[in-house]
């Protein structure tokens, strides 16, 4: 009988002692080109709920993040992180959904939304 192979330089990792809290991711944003057409098809074939629409973006929210729904022109296809520094990484502004936050670039050209954490918010 063939004995089970052994993982080489297998290591268990151990938690340190002291975890650090996690950023929250608040949305992702996908370029669609028609926003109503978009809005449809997710929720007709999703369990979600739409937060916010309009001509130029939705947000949908799922159970564990939010989807945006963007047109290219409008906003660039990013990831929205919630932090209550937001205002370290740069100026914020304020939307017109009322919540504040600054867009900046990894180095590799990737777009990030940094979002100022609502009280409520973890």
């Amino acid at each position: 009988m063939a004995t089970p192979a052994r993982k080489k330089n297998a290591t268990k990792r151990k938690s340190p002692p002291h975890r650090p809290k996690l950023d929250h991711i608040h949305h992702v944003a996908i370029p669609v080109p028609d926003i109503s057409k978009a809005v449809e098809w997710y929720t007709s074939r999703f369990q979600c709920r739409v937060d916010y629409v309009d001509e130029t973006w939705a947000l949908l929210e799922f159970a564990n993040t939010k989807l945006a729904l963007i047109l290219p022109h409008e906003h660039p296809p990013h990831f929205a992180l919630s932090r209550p520094d937001a205002n370290k990484f740069g100026e914020l502004v304020t939307h017109r959904d009322g919540l504040n936050s600054v867009y900046i670039t990894d180095p590799f050209g990737n777009s990030l939304e940094i979002l100022q954490t609502p009280q409520h918010e973890p």
